[in-house]
C-alpha cells in the first residue's frame, strides 16, 4: 500500500515505540525503512536501550535521511572488529544449514565478547572490572565512549531539541531504582541520555547525568508502551509497537535454547498484557465519557462527576504490534551477535514484516468511537486483528 511522503493519516498522533534488544535492533531499522516508504511518519518516537539509539537516529535527522543514517549506524557497529584483518561479509553465501549458521553466529558472538563492536563498545583491561573503582562510570566489562562519538556523528541533537518530533527514552536511576524517561518535551536531550538508556550492567557502565547515575531502562521495563498510554492529554493515536523479544515461543530442546527462551520472556515486558489492560481501561473511559454526557448540567458539576470526567475521554487508538521471532540458530548470543550477515537478516525481516502489515488498509484507518481500541498483532506466520467496543 504505497503512500506518498507527507500523506496525512486520520490520527492526532502517530507514535513509534521501540523495544530494547541489542543486536536485534536492526529489525527495527528495517521496519522504519518500510514505514517511511509507505508514507507512515511518526510524530513521536520512544525507545529503550537499542530502541533509544534507533529513536535518536530517526528523530535526529530529516525524514529523507533517516533510513540512510540508520544504515550508517548499523554498518558501523557490524563491521569486522579487526578491520581489514577480519572476515568480511560475503552476501553471496546464502542458504546455510542450521548447524553451519549456528556455528558462524556463535563464532562471531565470541569475537564480539573479546574485541567489542566498532563505533559502539570495546573491552576494558581484563582485571579492571573486578577492582574497586572511585569512578562509577568505569564499573563494567566494556567502555562505550565510542558510542558517544558515533551518535554525535550521526544524530543532530539540535534537531531533536527543536521538538519537531517528540522524543522519549527510558532509563533507571541506579541509586533509587526509579524508572525515568528523558523527554524532549521537558528537557534538553544529549548523547548521554541515549547511552544511559542502553547502559545494561555489568556489560556497560552507569552513565552520569546531572549528578545521578543511570542504567538501561530494560531493567524495569523494556518497552515504552505504558509511557505512551499514561501521557496527557490523550489523543486519537496510531501506535506502532516494534518488539524484539517474543513472550510466546516453543518449548526449549536444550539448555542453550532454554537460556534464550528466558531472555525472550524477561525482556518482552509483557507487551500483550499491557495492551490488553489498556484496551480494558480505555473501554471504561469511553463508557464514562458517554454516561457523563447524558447527565444534567447540574449533576455534572458535582465533585464525583468532575473526578470521573478528569479520567474519562472518548479518544480512540489503533495498536500495531510487530514482533521479531528469532531463529533457533541465533541462540543465547542473539542480542550481542553484531555481525553484518545477521544484521542484514534482521533488517530484511523487519522490512518485510512492516510491508506486509501495510498491505492491510484497516491498519491506518481510525477506529470509530464505538470500536474504541483496535489491535493488529502481526507475528511471524500469523496475523490477528481484534477490536474493543465501548
Amino acid at each position: 500500500m504505497a503512500r506518498k511522503p507527507g500523506h496525512h493519516l486520520p490520527f492526532e498522533r502517530i507514535a513509534l515505540l521501540l523495544q530494547g534488544g541489542g543486536a536485534l535492533g536492526s529489525y527495527q531499522a528495517g521496519v522504519y525503512e518500510a514505514l517511511a516508504e509507505a508514507g507512515v511518519h511518526p510524530g513521536w518516537v520512544s525507545g529503550i536501550s537499542i530502541g533509544a539509539v534507533n529513536s535518536a537516529l530517526i528523530a535526529g535527522n530529516a525524514p529523507e535521511h533517516r533510513a540512510q543514517k540508520l544504515r550508517a549506524f548499523w554498518e558501523t557497529v557490524t563491521a569486522p572488529a579487526l578491520g581489514p584483518f577480519g572476515t568480511p561479509y560475503n552476501p553471496m553465501i546464502q542458504n546455510l544449514d542450521e548447524q553451519t549458521h549456528r556455528l558462524l553466529n556463535q563464532t562471531r558472538a565470541l569475537g564480539i565478547m573479546m574485541l567489542g563492536a566498532p563505533g559502539f563498545f570495546s573491552p576494558r583491561p581484563p582485571l579492571m572490572p573486578f577492582l574497586p573503582s572511585a569512578q562509577p562510570g568505569s564499573v563494567s566489562y566494556y567502555d562505550v565512549s565510542a558510542l558517544k562519538t558515533t551518535l554525535e556523528r550521526l544524530v543532530d541533537f539540535d534537531r531533536i531539541n527543536s521538538r519537531e518530533m517528540r522524543f522519549s527514552v527510558g532509563a533507571v536511576n541506579v541509586r533509587t531504582g526509579n524508572f525515568i524517561y528523558f523527554d524532549n518535551a521537558t528537557m534538553r536531550i544529549r548523547a548521554e541520555h541515549i547511552i544511559a538508556s542502553g547502559a545494561l550492567p555489568p556489560g556497560f557502565p552507569a552513565v552520569e547525568i546531572d549528578g545521578e547515575y543511570y542504567w538501561d531502562g530494560g531493567l524495569v521495563s523494556n518497552t515504552p508502551l505504558q509511557w505512551m498510554f499514561d501521557q496527557r492529554p490523550r489523543e486519537d493515536t496510531l501506535a506502532l509497537q516494534i518488539d524484539l523479544w517474543s513472550a510466546r515461543g516453543e518449548m526449549p530442546r536444550d539448555v542453550i535454547e532454554a537460556e534464550s527462551r528466558i531472555k525472550d520472556i524477561r525482556y518482552s515486558s509483557r507487551t500483550r498484557a499491557a495492551t490488553d489492560q489498556y484496551k480494558h481501561n480505555q473501554k471504561l473511559r469511553i463508557a464514562v465519557a458517554e454516561l457523563l454526557s447524558q447527565l444534567p448540567a447540574k449533576q455534572r458539576q458535582s465533585e464525583h462527576a468532575k473526578l470521573l470526567e478528569a479520567e474519562s475521554d472518548n479518544k480512540v487508538c489503533t495498536i500495531v504490534q510487530l514482533i521479531y521471532h528469532s531463529q533457533t540458530y541465533e541462540g543465547i548470543s542473539k542480542d550481542y551477535e553484531f555481525s553484518r550477515r545477521t544484521m542484514e537478516e534482521h533488517w530484511s525481516t523487519g522490512y518485510a514484516d512492516a510491508m506486509r502489515a501495510m498491505t492491510h488498509p484497516e491498519v491506518v484507518r481510525r477506529p470509530t468511537r464505538t470500536e474504541g481500541v483496535r489491535v493488529f498483532d502481526f507475528s511471524r506466520g500469523k496475523e490477528t486483528k481484534e477490536s474493543t467496543s465501548a
